[in-house]
């Protein structure tokens, strides 16, 4: 079984199909999935999609790019924490990418949910983009290392990534490393060892090869481990049950649905499909 560990389930595109998503999801051996906060105001539904699903569970955040929203403090973060389906405190981190100007109320936040997460002793998901150096010096400034955490949707360096990993954070690969203009990217994941990877879709966006120009779902986090696999050289089965492994040690509030069967070696899904490079 393969995990999803960034997904956006509450989102209209994803959650008015819902039921055929999961079971989209289910027959491609995905067996459980986190579905992510972005903002307060929406945290209640994703708690909802979660709390219905044994399989899946729910992040409490509030993402660096959302300007016109309830800024949240330590004590609201922890307030949303405290349900036994949220195991991760996020999304959270920073962007220079998309806002410009003053940025620290962005780093404030972000020194929030870190020190938040340190108090629940739940894991934080980081989004970083443009802002790599920025994002490593305040995880070690605020202590992130006490909790760990993902470093989602990594596009960053293989110096980043080894940065991030001393720090005790897994890293995260979306579909993008199966795009065609993704070869550095590709380099990244090669080097970062199974013991610290984690895939993902951040569906409903960045679907993989072959399927661009759809809506990205949990099912199609498959693409993203065979690319996994094939520049590993070794097999789906055994990025599967490393990925899902990193996975609950990493959530340990995480509960996984028991009897989920991870595939084997012989099963013929299990062949790599040699996604687009």
């Amino acid at each position: 079984m393969l995990v999803d560990s960034h997904c956006h389930l509450d989102f209209p595109e994803l959650s008015a199909r819902l039921d055929a998503v999961l079971g989209a999801m289910a027959e491609a051996e995905v067996g459980h999935a986190l579905c992510i906060s972005v903002t307060r105001e929406d945290f209640p539904r994703v708690l909802a999609v979660a709390a219905a699903h044994d399989h899946l569970f729910a992040s409490a955040g509030v993402h660096p790019d959302y300007v016109d929203v309830a800024d949240p403090s330590v004590e609201d973060l922890l307030a949303l924490a405290d349900h036994p389906k949220v195991v991760a405190i996020g999304e959270t981190g920073l962007d220079y990418y998309r806002l410009q100007g003053d940025l620290e109320w962005q780093r404030e936040r972000f020194r929030r949910h870190i020190r938040a997460a340190r108090e629940c002793r739940k894991p934080l998901v980081v989004h970083t983009r443009s802002a790599a150096a920025d994002t490593l010096r305040i995880l070690r400034e605020e202590g992130a290392a006490d909790v760990g955490g993902v470093m989602h949707c990594f596009t960053e360096t293989a110096a980043v990534a080894a940065a991030a990993m001393d720090l005790g954070f897994m890293i995260s690969f979306s579909g993008i490393v199966t795009f065609r203009n993704a070869k550095e990217l590709r380099e990244v994941a090669r080097a970062v060892p199974l013991s610290h990877l984690l895939v993902e879709t951040d569906a409903p966006y960045l679907a993989p090869v072959p399927h661009r120009g759809r809506t990205n779902e949990p099912a199609f986090v498959r693409h993203v481990a065979e690319e996994i696999a094939r520049l590993h050289g070794t097999s789906l089965a055994v990025v599967a049950r490393a990925t899902t492994g990193n996975f609950f040690r990493l959530f340990a509030q995480a509960i996984p649905v028991a009897g989920a069967a991870e595939p084997s070696d012989a099963d013929p899904r299990t062949c790599m499909t040699g996604a687009s490079s």
